[in-house]
């Protein structure tokens, strides 16, 4: 005879899997920050390239919280960085390169097409080689300009000219051909800069929770109290010294004899070998 406790009932539970899922909080600011590159394209097809200017500096805003969010309630997944990197392709790498170029570039013909198309492959480049290097570049700096950064100088310069009233067809104090080469020069420059091993500080030792001094905060209400004065000369400004300041820190460390490059000595990769100088 079987013991009553032998019955299939009474058998041990097998433990159910957990099922994975996706966090919700970090994916929301991407895909926020996602919507606002996708809203800066149909702005600049509906040649409204002010709000495609803004549209794009709303993801860099977004962009920027998403990581904090996701280190702050302990929720970093893989799903989470490889979402983070294709949002940012579109917002700071194909949105920026379509916008220049619905604004001046296609003024220059083939030149138009190919200084955009530059700047959106040196975009993609950068993006690839960040995931790739993460382990292996100094957290303090970046290793080449930041894709929000670049797609800020592009952005910024058509915001700043579009509120200054420099138009299509237009000879002010600039004349639009002028425009457009300035334009063809900020798409190359901020995409070329992507690329390069120059460093550019990164605010990642910033640490925000750790008290600061009450002059600090004051500091703070200051900047925003100035960026409210007129925010596409400010904030081009902004932007346009961030995008200099690493060719000042690379010159600056090549005077003083020591490694110009952030990336770290690897072993696991030779052919970054001539990078570390």
């Amino acid at each position: 005879m079987h013991d009553g406790n032998d019955s299939p009932d009474s058998a041990v539970p097998v433990e159910r899997k957990r099922r994975k899922g996706i966090y919700i909080l970090p994916n929301l600011f991407t895909l926020a920050a996602l919507f606002g590159g996708f809203y800066s394209v149909v702005m600049a097809m509906n040649s409204r390239f002010d709000l495609a200017a803004v549209g794009v500096f709303c993801a860099m805003v977004l962009d920027s919280l998403d990581g904090r969010v996701a280190r702050m309630t302990n929720t970093q997944s893989a799903f989470g960085e490889q979402m983070d990197s294709l949002s940012d392709m579109v917002s700071f790498g194909a949105a920026p390169a379509l916008i220049a170029y619905e604004w001046a570039l296609q003024g220059l013909g083939r030149w138009g097409w190919i200084a955009a198309f530059v700047y959106c492959a040196c975009a993609a480049l950068r993006l690839a080689r960040f995931n790739v290097n993460t382990s292996v570049v100094d957290k303090r700096y970046f290793q080449g300009l930041p894709s929000p950064a670049a797609a800020a100088l592009v952005a910024g310069f058509i915001w700043l000219m579009t509120e200054l009233g420099v138009n299509r067809g237009d000879d002010g104090w600039l004349t639009w051909s002028q425009t457009t080469w300035v334009m063809f020069a900020f798409t190359l420059y901020a995409g070329l800069t992507m690329v390069t091993n120059v460093p550019f500080y990164s605010f990642k030792d910033v640490q925000m929770r750790k008290s600061v001094p009450f002059a600090v905060i004051v500091l703070i209400a200051l900047g925003i109290a100035v960026i409210n004065i007129h925010p596409p000369i400010v904030l081009f400004g902004v932007f346009v010294a961030y995008g200099l300041s690493g060719y000042g820190v690379y010159a600056w460390r090549r005077a003083k004899g020591q490694h110009s490059s952030v990336i770290s000595t690897s072993t696991e990769e030779p052919d970054e070998r001539g990078l570390h100088k």
